[in-house]
């Protein structure tokens, strides 16, 4: 029953800043292209500092070596949201850019911006750990198989290897890489940087959460409130994903209930706000991704407490 409690706080705080993003668009204090340009600082500033300084501070090289089932159940975590995203696909018939879209929609969860509070308030001693070592496989895939995803078909019918790579490497991807390279050998940053750029990494759920609030107000609601595949997401993946996640870890060999639980939840979290803005940079259907991600941050109020209540 505590960790719905604690959830449920977390759920509390993220709709009062995506009303904070709401006011903002409605006052003239925020309009589209301030959007774009907060959506561009999330990405290539506060989300690259937040995903560097939580590796580097949260994780040491003796928790790698330690933690290693904790890595291999995220990669098993995304092959089951991989299949999910797939099969969804299939039972509502998407296809084209759309259908890619909607698969990275089911696929990628918000774990950044929207895990890392709930678990480091669920677990606050080995909760930052937890995050630190999920984030690396994350990011790589992230940008690896999330790239693929929310490109457009025609272009990556006559994308070269090398254009791919380049795409690849961008300041989250980098930050993730270089964050274990300074675990693994052990260097520390000077307290001043470290302290500065974690600050400065912080903003990052905040302004992401206001980001969705203020993109609220540009959206169509009702067109997506009539899309069924939608709600099909939000059942499968938010709901019943994250108990059969559940289930599953909590019955293998040396995993922790704390480690089932986390990986649970992060697997019911609503679409990754990454996700629209890697569709729109792209050419692809952004559009529709914002609209997923509206729905999903939505529906998440009430099935991440629903969740942590079945499963807590």
């Amino acid at each position: 029953m505590t960790s719905f409690f604690i959830v449920l706080q977390q759920v509390g705080l993220f709709a009062v800043y995506m009303t904070i993003g709401v006011i903002s668009v409605k006052s003239g204090v925020l309009n589209k292209d301030g959007l774009g340009v907060l959506s561009l600082f999330v990405t290539r500033v506060a989300l690259p500092l937040m995903v560097f300084t939580n590796v580097v501070d949260g994780t040491s090289r003796e928790d790698f070596r330690s933690s290693l089932p904790l890595l291999l159940l995220s990669l098993i975590l995304y092959l089951v949201l991989f299949l999910t995203g797939f099969t969804l696909k299939k039972a509502f018939r998407m296809t084209g850019d759309r259908g890619n879209v909607y698969r990275a929609c089911s696929m990628f969860g918000n774990a950044g911006f929207i895990g890392i509070p709930v678990i480091t308030a669920l677990f606050p001693e080995r909760g930052m750990l937890y995050i630190a070592l999920y984030t690396v496989p994350d990011m790589l895939i992230l940008w690896t198989v999330g790239v693929l995803l929310t490109s457009p078909e025609s272009s990556m019918k006559s994308i070269s290897p090398g254009t791919l790579i380049r795409k690849m490497l961008n300041p989250t991807i980098i930050a993730t890489l270089l964050s274990v390279a300074f675990v693994f050998l052990g260097i520390r940053l000077p307290g001043v940087i470290d302290t500065a750029l974690t600050r400065a990494g912080s903003v990052a759920t905040p302004l992401a959460l206001i980001y969705l609030g203020g993109a609220f107000c540009f959206i169509n609601m009702p067109e997506f409130l009539r899309k069924k595949e939608i709600y099909g997401t939000i059942l499968v993946k938010m709901v019943v994903i994250p108990i059969f996640l559940f289930m599953l870890f909590s019955h293998l060999p040396g995993v922790s209930r704390d480690i089932a639980l986390t990986l649970s939840l992060i697997g019911g979290m609503p679409t990754m706000t990454t996700i629209t803005m890697l569709a729109q940079t792209q050419g692809s259907d952004g559009g529709y991704a914002a609209g997923m991600i509206t729905m999903t941050t939505i529906a998440a109020i009430a099935t991440l407490p629903l969740v942590s209540l079945i499963i807590g």
